[in-house]
């Protein structure tokens, strides 16, 4: 399918601008509740590949609290994964997104292709989540316009540099999409940053972003952040995926304290648990 043809396909009706801000009112940050529709994700790969496993799971998030549901067709783990072709992810996301949409929980679609985004956000998705910040696909900037979606910018590297000033680096990434997102006419009030914690970082580097959070403030726009079973945490306490609840509630606690506004999570009920009881305590100060 041609760009054009993506594009027209997927404006087929006006996004609600209302959607960002509305999940950014609460007193804690809203929670996005991952489901991956793939056979090699880092963490849950193949347990939700099923439609009905994956029906289910999307059930119990929705149970669980989240605000939004993040489904992916293709993992975009930072280490072995393998990259699928357009076809391979709408094949592993028909059978299932229809009738995530239909939870009535809005959707993002996790896809750094155009092709994908434009023929989910036409069933009904309501946010784009691009790994790659708009960089790699080159009509992804323009189908966002077009829909006038929010869209997820996450920073990315090939491959992890221990020798760079990550923050620096991040920042320059956000820059070099921020500036594809104006020439294509994305609205600034539909674009959130993800500092895109384990991707072409140390755990050294993912930890550093944790810390200096505060930092893409500068930017004057929402933070997102997935620090859910990332590896970082194994460096410290040696553990699987799913032995990381504990530290992932640690870094996404501080990073709400440190200004994410969104907290990308596996592990959805523990993690609205800990935000909304941060906020109560911080109430009381």
């Amino acid at each position: 399918m041609m760009a054009t043809s993506l594009i027209a396909s997927a404006a087929a009706g006006p996004a609600g601008r209302a959607l960002l801000p509305a999940l950014l009112s609460k007193p804690y940050p809203a929670v996005m509740g991952v489901l991956n529709v793939t056979p090699d994700s880092f963490s849950d790969g193949g347990q939700f590949i099923a439609p009905e496993q994956a029906l289910a799971q999307a059930r119990k998030l929705v149970a669980d609290g989240a605000d939004i549901i993040d489904i992916g067709a293709e993992s975009t783990r930072p280490y072995g994964s393998q990259p699928v072709t357009a076809d391979d992810e709408l094949r592993r996301l028909e059978p299932v997104l229809a009738g995530v949409i239909a939870l009535g929980v809005p959707v993002s679609i996790d896809s750094m292709k155009s092709e994908v985004v434009a023929w989910a956000l036409g069933l009904g998705a309501a946010i784009t989540n691009d790994v790659w910040g708009l960089q790699r696909d080159a009509g992804m900037a323009a189908l966002v316009a077009a829909r006038g979606v929010p869209v997820i910018i996450m920073h990315n590297r090939d491959r992890a540099d221990p020798a760079i000033d990550i923050m620096q680096d991040i920042a320059a990434f956000f820059a070099r999409s921020l500036e594809i997102a104006a020439r294509a006419g994305v609205s600034t009030d539909q674009i959130v940053l993800d500092p895109g914690i384990g991707f072409g970082k140390t755990p050294e580097q993912s930890m550093i972003a944790l810390a200096r959070l505060s930092e893409l403030s500068a930017f004057g726009l929402p933070v997102l952040v997935g620090a859910s079973r990332k590896r970082f945490i194994s460096t410290i306490v040696p553990s699987e995926p799913q032995q990381r609840i504990g530290g992932s509630l640690a870094a996404h606690l501080i990073a709400a304290q440190n200004g994410a506004r969104i907290i990308r999570a596996h592990d959805v009920a523990e993690t609205v648990q800990a935000l909304r009881v941060a906020a109560a305590i911080r109430e009381q100060q």
